[in-house]
Parts: structure tokens; sequence; C-alpha cells
């Protein structure tokens, strides 16, 4: 399983920005799919998740209204597109695999991890 995330960059305060993963591999279609972050200095923490089989989402709160997970089964990419981005969203941003199917919000809980796309938002 290979995950290649892209689209990470600098932007401003309220601008917006669109983060893809390409998963190949195997089939995911029983997977979920997830995004975390990790600013310097601090964990990893879950920014959403999406089932790859019917696409429902979840997300952290700290990114709910302003973050949208999405899908495209044909090109077998995850996005995640960032809008009214803040400085506090500054970090690495990861994309990862779950195998067993469940909506997980641990890193723990991802079997598979892409490299990471650094998004940096200026004030």
């Amino acid at each position: 399983v290979q995950l290649q995330a892209s689209g990470g960059g600098l932007v401003q305060a309220g601008g917006s920005l669109r983060l893809s993963c390409a998963a190949s591999g195997r089939t995911f279609s029983n997977y979920v799919m997830g995004w975390f972050r990790q600013a310097p200095g601090k964990e990893r923490e879950f920014v959403a998740a999406i089932r790859w089989k019917n696409g429902s989402t979840y997300y952290a709160d700290s990114v709910k209204g302003r973050f949208i997970i999405s899908r495209d089964n044909a090109k077998n990419t995850v996005y995640l597109q960032m809008n009214s981005l803040k400085p506090e969203d500054t970090a690495v941003y990861y994309c990862a695999a779950d195998r067993w199917g469940q909506i997980a919000t641990m890193p723990r809980e991802y079997d598979y991890w892409g490299q990471g796309t650094l998004v940096t938002v200026s004030s």
C-alpha cells in the first residue's frame, strides 16, 4: 500500500488549500481514510476521516465547518479541502488508511501512512 500526499504550501490566513492523497497497492473499498496533522512540538492529531465505501465523514471540532474531506473512486484519491485557514492550522499534514473500516481518531489505529505535506498559514 502506498499513499502519496500532496498540495501543501504557504497561504495567508483566510485562504484555502486542497490536499490530495493518492492511494495505490490494493482495493480500498472497505477502508477508512484519514487526515492527521502535526505541528512543531505537538503530537499528531486527527483532522478528518471518510469511509471509502459510502463516503460518510467525521471531523475534528477544530476544523468542522471549514474543512471538507472527499474521495474520488475513479482516481483512488482522497482530498482535504481546507477553507478559512488560520495560523493555528499550520502543520505537516499526513494521510492514512485504516483497513478495518471503522472511523478512528487515534494515529495508532491506522495501518498505512503517507509522507507529510507542509501547510503554512501566515497571519
